[in-house]
């Protein structure tokens, strides 16, 4: 295709679809009109790294109408979250093209959908990173990809180790697409710095074409608001919501907080919702609904409410506490103002957010012991998640992501039976994860600085993203020295009111439902029930309590934690199905063994049930951060009944300040159930995630 051609075509789709999509007055940038000529090229590479609402699906949308008028097959886009397959599904109708999309939540539609790509009657196929591991998908990529014009690999810094929220899964199917010879390929970005558009490009091709642009958005005023405790950044949320502008979204960084704060502002008689990765999608697409149609004032959300949730008008982003990098708060505040003049994007930040930052950092890069666990553990055949769980004792969400890194790798694949070794040799790059370690220190490092407030925070996350042309924005809260909210701090009403709520809801302590394999115990585990504790993790209705006794190490127990113990137990007693009848504290090694007994006694008192104090333990502590299994042995050998104690009839309250593994009260119930004595019913301060 000639020069001129290339450039009329572009311009003349381009045009349409802008038109389509922002009205019959709109024209298209300079930029997008030089991306989409890139891209119409035969077996074209393009790279665009471009603002948040600069238009990069107007480009491919724009690319696919050129491409399908001169008769090459559907653009195949890849994308990395159900909510952005849903806007884009709506914005490529929008455009004049025919879209559908396969993924988890459509199984009973991939027939209908394999048909009408056969038939040449689709423009545009969504698809999500997951599905390459789905056989009946996998089966049919082949023929898929003899007939895709072009490829659009969308959040593309995804794919790169580098990148703020990398997915092996979305690695791997993008290496795959990106061997595909006779397609042309478009990855597009609005969160990539030099590291990662090089990583991009790297795995794109040496002939690749970027086109990047400044990262500045005009219509957003930042602003950080430190110094806040936990609840008063409960409160000051209550407090300023009513005067922050339309609808918008509160992020904050785990699934535990955006249940409480959404469960406080509901109390506080604001319309909000929860909106998580743990929500059915039929949940998530209704939240999305009312959201965009401002039903309800606020979302508040975990990242799962993140990149391509398409709504023009969100007045405003609240972080109740701030993600780990610069890269992944600018992608977040990015959801406002896109077709707004002026939007607002407020950071709260938390003192926990460190320890949080650290959980997430070390699940994204494998650690070599945890790796050759579970390597041995499929050493004799495939396994499912849930056999390995158990052979290993590790968590499920580190466990899900230890096996997609694996599996980019080619050590190891999902077959029918579970997951089961490819035969290939695993060695651990020990420069490859040192160096991404270092490099998530140093975005810690930056986004304290920002919440720091040491410089323009529009300017500071332009730098931080490598902007071409970063510059002071002039309004944000280090610019103008002004805060939004309350200019003192929050009413005093509002902080009451969120310590009475936080401390009105109790944490429920899971039952452990199956001993580890290769122990000698009998499954399923018996004797135990369902418990609570009165605090779980950073409960901001608690911390200064947890604090104190933690800083005391355990020597010291709060009164206001006790009383809550005795106001907890209240409310659970009336869901029991028996009363308990005595209480006894549970084992533990050091001061935590004298904690437990000052709950126990206190318990006790107050209920007017008698104290039994049946457990020694012998030896060392347990060990932290150990699979279940050794746990589990450490804990049979560690604690025993007393000699000539008498056992009560009836179900017994086992005492704990605090709570993680619940190995120690199942092992403990054990000890009971073999004495006919029991069930066992877990109580705790705190329980720890």
């Amino acid at each position: 295709m000639s020069e001129e051609r290339g450039r009329a075509l572009a311009t003349e789709h381009m045009s349409k679809v802008i038109q389509r999509l922002a009205g019959p007055d709109a024209t298209p940038r300079g930029d997008q009109l030089d991306s989409v000529e890139a891209i119409i090229k035969e077996n074209a590479r393009v790279l665009v790294v471009q603002a948040t609402g600069w238009g990069k699906s107007a480009v491919y949308w724009a690319a696919t109408s050129a491409l399908r008028s001169i008769g090459l097959g559907p653009t195949l886009v890849v994308s990395p979250l159900l909510a952005l397959m849903r806007n884009q599904v709506e914005a490529a109708t929008k455009a004049g093209l025919t879209a559908s999309t396969i993924n988890s939540s459509n199984l009973d539609d991939w027939d209908e959908v394999f048909r009408a790509l056969r038939n040449d009657e689709l423009d545009v196929l969504l698809i999500s990173p997951e599905r390459l591991g789905n056989e009946r998908f996998a089966s049919q990529l082949d023929d898929l990809m003899e007939k895709v014009g072009l490829v659009v690999i969308d959040e593309a810094h995804c794919i790169s180790d580098w990148g703020f929220d990398f997915r092996p899964d979305y690695q791997r199917l993008a290496r795959t697409l990106l061997s595909t010879p006779s397609a042309s390929v478009l990855a597009t970005t609005a969160t990539a710095n030099h590291r990662v558009t090089s990583d991009v490009g790297t795995q794109m091709g040496s002939d690749t074409t970027v086109f990047r642009g400044t990262l500045a958005r005009t219509s957003l005023s930042l602003s950080v608001v430190p110094g806040l405790l936990p609840l008063e950044r409960y409160a000051w949320v209550a407090h300023t919501l009513n005067d922050l502008p339309g609808s918008g979204i509160i992020y904050v960084l785990t699934v535990a907080e955006a249940n409480r704060i959404a469960d406080f502002l509901r109390h506080a008689g604001f319309d909000c919702k929860a909106y998580t990765g743990q929500l059915s999608t039929e949940d998530r697409a209704k939240i999305e609904e009312e959201l965009l149609h401002n039903r309800i004032k606020a979302v508040v959300a975990t990242s799962a409410l993140g990149m391509g949730y398409d709504k023009p008008d969100i007045g405003f982003v609240v972080h109740v506490g701030s993600p780990s990098t610069p890269v992944s708060y600018y992608q977040q505040v990015g959801r406002a103002g896109r077709g707004l003049d002026h939007a607002t994007a407020i950071l709260l930040p938390a003192e926990s957010d460190e320890r949080i930052w650290e959980f997430f950092a070390t699940s994204s890069i494998p650690d070599p012991d945890d790796v050759s666990s579970l390597l041995r553990a499929l050493g004799d055949g495939p396994k499912t998640v849930v056999a390995l769980e158990s052979a290993i004792g590790m968590r499920r969400g580190r466990l899900d992501a230890l096996l997609k890194i694996l599996a980019v790798e080619g050590v190891v694949r999902k077959a029918q039976q579970g997951w089961e070794l490819t035969g290939t040799e695993y060695v651990h790059d020990y420069a490859k994860w040192s160096a991404l370690a270092e490099s998530r220190n140093a975005e810690a490092d930056l986004m304290r600085s920002y919440a720091g407030g040491k410089g323009c925070l529009m300017e500071f996350l332009q730098a931080a993203l490598d902007d071409p042309n970063p510059g002071p924005c002039g309004k944000c809260s280090v610019c103008t020295g002004i805060a939004p909210g309350p200019n003192a701090e929050p009413d005093s009403r509002w902080i009451q009111l969120a310590r009475e709520f936080s401390r009105g809801i109790d944490s429920t302590i899971e039952i452990r439902q199956r001993w580890p394999s290769g122990l000698p115990h009998k499954n399923p585990i018996h004797g135990i029930r369902e418990g609570r504790a009165v605090a779980f993790a950073d409960d901001p209705g608690w911390m200064e309590q947890l604090v104190q006794m933690r800083s005391s190490g355990f020597k010291e127990i709060p009164e206001e934690l006790l009383s809550g113990s005795i106001d907890l137990l209240k409310r659970w007693a009336k869901v029991w199905p028996e009363r308990p009848t005595w209480v006894t504290p549970a084992p533990a090694h050091g001061a935590h063994a004298e904690a437990n007994r000052v709950l126990a006694r206190h318990v006790a008192a107050v209920g007017k049930r008698p104290l039994i104090e049946l457990f020694e333990w012998i030896g060392r502590p347990t060990p932290q951060n150990a699979p279940s299994a050794p746990i589990v042995e450490h804990l049979d050998q560690a604690i025993v009944l007393k000699e000539g104690v008498s056992i009560p009839e009836g179900p017994v309250l086992l005492c704990s300040a605090t709570i993680q593994t619940r190995w120690t009260s199942t092992v403990a119930a054990r000890l009971l159930n073999e004495q006919n004595a029991g069930p066992v019913m877990p109580l705790a301060l705190h329980q720890l995630p």
